[in-house]
């Protein structure tokens, strides 16, 4: 649900916390450098943060703002820090270490119960100086001061399985395990992420300008009044007036059915259905039973995947909505929504975007009650077509659950963390920018520097995942719009200070786009943050293109990261060259020192090169340390 937008000024709104909630219990400070503190309470107030017998002071401003920069302690702990104003918190149990953001779409999302060998990862996961924490999906048209978190927890098989997609980030957790064990120092992970998110989404309006791309949808964004338009009742009155079962007091919120409901198998899309034109108003219902016992705690609602406008309602009360495609519609009900013995559950979908239903294959669909006991809702259900969307406009602009517009995932899921001190950022994100290469080139440091000034620790390091291998593999040399947003990110990784690459393209899934070896995913990235950022003599990065010279008919190509390189599996399909007519064929390759040497009996004087330019190559070229080179390109 979208968070209410908040004003900055203390005046204005009086719920803002006095102390924010980043800042928890089993948190980890930044060691090395100055940590702000910061919170909410009364014009000119003294507050005081004290951590290890010393003491840091600061005052709140005219607004009720305060901040209070701290020096943390020795590197371990554990401390307490208490910060003193008008009222007192205690913090316990308090690390200093590195604290690291894990931030993108959903591969950075997809938890560590969805990835290889999860069973004994989960077991493992015992680590007292790893320490987690979530932010929860919202978006605001404005920055917001404070937005929901799952507090700072120590990492153990249990905590590492709540909360998100299948638990915390299997390659944030993956790559800060690394971390802990190599430099022994306690690890803080941040995961701040939202699966099918797009990358301007993260950035904010300032931040955005010199993209100039989206002048015009910040333009429009910044004319939406929120209130008339985010909210589903906006929804509600809208599609009434030509909808009769969405008129107030209908009989559809409460799940109840006549003979002109359809018996359908769910979860199913639109087309699976039958429904060939999306654009439609489609209800579904049907009852389930809850074993005995009352429910009176906070049960779990998980929908698997969804498309278009849905608006769930149990026992006839809203509980839930969404308002794009989403992979995990997963929600927390309110308390007390559930009772003993039969329920009903009513979804209303309004297909107006892709598709309708509930989609993405075998996700399942249940709801977990208060005392762990798992309703399977799979199975018969009763399905309506109501209405068309033909002749009808003026749809309310949808804001919750969305992340498809620019800046609004910034304000809610990031800018309330800023100015917390943190020692670097990892991103895993770009599936949902495929198409957009050259923009993201621009793109993507763009939103590295509008990070780096509002945490205000300086060019942090930012370490990006490539995408990996997904989908089909073309017989020829091709364009392709997904090697072109790999293009994009190894060239910020090259070209941005104190940013770098993972690459990914050897261990993708060619039919999953959630490849499950999250594990190597967190190896690659902690090997470059511990060349990079601590300063091991290691090697970091696969062959890295450095140039392509024509001699006597080949093609000679060196690398940087070149010690060691060798050729593995299909040689023939994953370099292809050009003459100067730009027209590729696949290439012979032969290692020659450090070289690769390139000849086609098509291209008699080769000037250009393509390696793994697909988004499901064949990858053949790795250095000595068993790194993959990233797809390149010289023309």
């Amino acid at each position: 649900m979208l968070i209410t937008l908040l004003a900055l000024n203390m005046l204005e709104n009086p719920s803002l916390p006095f102390l924010s909630p980043v800042f928890a219990d089993h948190m980890v400070l930044q060691r090395d450098i100055p940590n702000t503190f910061w919170g909410w309470t009364k014009p000119g107030t003294e507050v005081v943060v004290s951590v290890a017998g010393k003491s840091f002071r600061g005052k709140t401003d005219p607004t009720g703002k305060w901040s209070v920069k701290v020096t943390p302690p020795a590197v371990g702990g554990p401390y307490e820090v208490t910060v003193k104003g008008d009222q007192t918190v205690e913090l316990k149990d308090v690390l200093v270490g590195d604290v690291w953001i894990c931030s993108g779409q959903s591969n950075m999302e997809m938890g560590i119960t969805m990835v290889q060998n999860h069973e004994e990862e989960v077991k493992a996961a015992n680590r007292p100086t790893i320490r987690l924490m979530m932010v929860e999906k919202a978006i605001s048209l404005a920055p917001e001061p404070i937005t929901r978190i799952v507090p700072w927890r120590t990492c153990t098989p249990e905590t590492i399985v709540q909360n998100g997609w299948g638990g915390f980030s299997a390659a944030g957790y993956f790559f800060g395990r690394m971390l802990n064990d190599e430099l022994k120092v306690p690890i803080g992970l941040v995961e701040s992420s939202w699966g099918g998110s797009v990358a301007e989404a993260w950035v904010s309006s300032p931040g955005l300008v010199s993209v100039k791309d989206f002048s015009a949808q910040l333009e429009a964004l910044s004319k939406v009044d929120p209130k008339a338009h985010s909210g589903y009742g906006a929804m509600d009155n809208w599609v009434s007036k030509f909808d009769t079962l969405s008129k107030p007091n209908s009989s559809a919120y409460r799940g109840e059915t006549d003979a002109t409901w359809k018996e359908v198998k769910m979860p199913q899309n639109f087309h699976q259905l039958g429904i060939h034109d999306h654009q439609n108003v489609v209800w579904f219902a049907r009852q389930f039973e809850v074993p005995g016992g009352g429910e009176t705690g906070m049960p779990f609602l998980d929908l698997g995947g969804s498309d278009g406008v849905s608006t769930v309602y149990i026992n006839g009360k809203f509980v839930a909505g969404l308002a794009s495609p989403l992979y995990n519609f997963q929600r927390k009900l309110p308390d007390g929504i559930l009772k003993s013995g039969t329920n009903s559950i009513a979804i209303r979908m309004i297909g107006h975007k892709w598709d309708g239903g509930l989609t993405w294959g075998d996700y399942p669909i249940n709801i977990q009650t208060a005392d762990g006991k798992r309703v399977e809702l799979a199975g018969t259900w009763k399905m309506k077509v109501s209405a068309s969307l033909d002749g009808h406009t003026g749809m309310p602009f949808m804001m919750e659950d969305n992340p498809d517009y620019p800046s609004t995932i910034h304000n809610s899921m990031i800018a309330p963390l800023e100015p917390m001190a943190i020692k670097g950022a990892l991103w895993y994100q770009g599936e949902s920018n495929v198409g957009r290469g050259e923009q993201y080139q621009r793109l993507l440091p763009a939103l590295i520097a509008d990070w780096r000034k509002g945490f205000g620790v300086g060019d942090f390091p930012f370490y990006i995942v490539q995408l990996a291998n997904y989908g089909q593999r073309h017989p020829e040399p091709t364009d392709n719009g997904w090697a072109e947003l790999q293009e994009a990110q190894n060239l910020t990784a090259l070209k941005v200070k104190n940013a770098g690459l993972a690459v990914a393209n050897d261990i993708g899934m060619p039919n999953d786009i959630h490849p499950v070896n999250k594990q190597e995913v967190g190896r690659r990235l902690a090997l470059v943050a511990l060349a990079k950022t601590y300063g091991q003599k290691i090697e970091y990065s696969g062959p890295v293109f450095k140039k392509a010279e024509e001699q006597g008919g080949e093609l000679v190509v060196s690398f940087d990261h070149s010690l060691g390189l060798e050729l593995r599996g299909d040689t023939k399909n994953c370099f292809a060259i050009a003459g100067k007519d730009g027209k590729f064929y696949w290439a012979d390759a032969r290692i020659e020192d450090d070289t690769v040497v390139l000849f086609s009996s098509q291209v008699k004087v080769p000037v250009y090169v393509r390696y793994a330019w697909d988004e499901n190559p064949a990858v053949c070229l790795y250095n000595g340390a068993g790194l993959p080179a990233s797809p390149f390109r010289n023309k």
